[in-house]
């Protein structure tokens, strides 16, 4: 269960990004390649952040499909079905991988000021 260890890098970032202010959404960004369980991630970020700051505080999941590039034909393909990897526009496998590998925070709301010192 990768998810864990995954929602305990999300929580160090969001921990230090937070300046003491309470954090009540977690935006991140999860491309279909990184075969992560969003109910599983889900869970684990109420096991990660339970008895800590970032307790209540919600992961919002922007699942991110797979983009492929075309090297012979230059088109973009929206990848359905994530094991066949092929241009939509020429059925090409020369393809390279633009979108769907994202594992990234992108943002965080956070409520009020917060101590500075």
């Amino acid at each position: 269960m990768h998810e864990l260890s995954l929602c305990r890098g999300i929580a160090d970032i969001v921990e230090r990004a937070r300046d003491g202010r309470r954090v009540t959404v977690v935006d991140v960004e999860v491309g279909h390649l990184r075969q992560v369980v969003p109910q599983t991630l889900e869970y684990c970020w109420g096991l990660v952040c339970q008895g800590t700051p970032l307790e209540g505080a919600r992961l919002r999941i922007d699942h991110i499909p797979v983009r492929l590039l075309c090297r012979d034909c230059g088109a973009h393909t929206d990848v359905a079905q994530a094991l066949v990897l092929v241009c939509e526009g020429c059925g090409g496998a020369r393809c390279d991988v633009v979108r769907g590998e994202e594992f990234m925070v992108t943002s965080m709301d956070v409520e009020g000021e917060g101590s500075h010192g």
